[in-house]
């Protein structure tokens, strides 16, 4: 990181959205100060930096604010494109089908996710448990394509769909421990499991993810 460069992440550490910011500095080998907010009673300075949604993460990069964890991991590559690895492809057409499944990730997986874990009926936990299956068997057919036979979304090395994916590790485990789903299945999504293994032992995630049984007990309070 360059001289003079401060960078103070505004956030909850539970946040699946927070932590994809924190494994994205993790990765580059950027430092930063984590402020931990408290959502019930939001800082002035998180009501300042992100007037529009009010919510977390916020980067604040030499006090300039940066929003929406997917923006913030684009924005980081690029602001410390001369610092540890790249996250996105140099190829504009490889870096539009990574922004594609980062998207896909929230969109479907993501709002899925939540549906089966959180519904207040049973038909509702069904449907979303039904989608949620169906989307991680579609990450399958992309990590097949965009990994060309390495180990990452990103090839050799993670990449913006791994941090996005990534991210939300701590959490599919401690839905899986709680319920007893098993959400990555080795038989029927093979490359995910191996993903997730591989994934999880890499220093820079074991630095940003959060340990299972800590969010296991966050939650049984709420869900993201």
């Amino acid at each position: 990181m360059a001289a003079g460069d401060d960078l103070k992440l505004l956030g909850v550490w539970a946040s699946a959205f927070v932590i994809r910011v924190k494994l994205a500095l993790s990765f580059k080998g950027l430092s930063f100060e984590n402020v931990e907010e408290d959502l019930g009673n939001k800082s002035k300075l998180l009501l300042s930096s992100n007037p529009v949604h009010k919510k977390v993460p916020v980067l604040l990069h030499n006090g300039k604010p940066i929003c929406d964890s997917v923006v913030i991991v684009q924005y980081i590559d690029e602001a410390f494109s001369g610092t540890g690895p790249s996250l996105l492809s140099s190829d504009p057409h490889e870096r539009a089908i990574a922004r594609f499944w980062a998207a896909y990730i929230d969109d479907k997986l993501i709002v899925a996710w939540r549906q089966a874990f959180s519904s207040m009926t049973e038909e509702d936990k069904s449907e979303g448990t039904k989608q949620m299956f169906a989307a991680l068997d579609t990450l399958e057919g992309a990590l097949r394509e965009c990994s060309k036979g390495q180990g990452y979304f990103g090839g050799e090395s993670v990449g913006l769909v791994d941090v996005s994916l990534g991210s939300l590790l701590s959490w599919l485990k401690a839905s899986a421990v709680h319920s007893g789903i098993k959400i990555f299945d080795p038989i029927k999504t093979p490359l995910l499991a191996a993903w997730v293994e591989r994934f999880s032992e890499l220093d820079g995630a074991k630095a940003a993810l959060p340990d299972v049984d800590r969010v296991i007990e966050f939650g049984k309070m709420k869900l993201l």
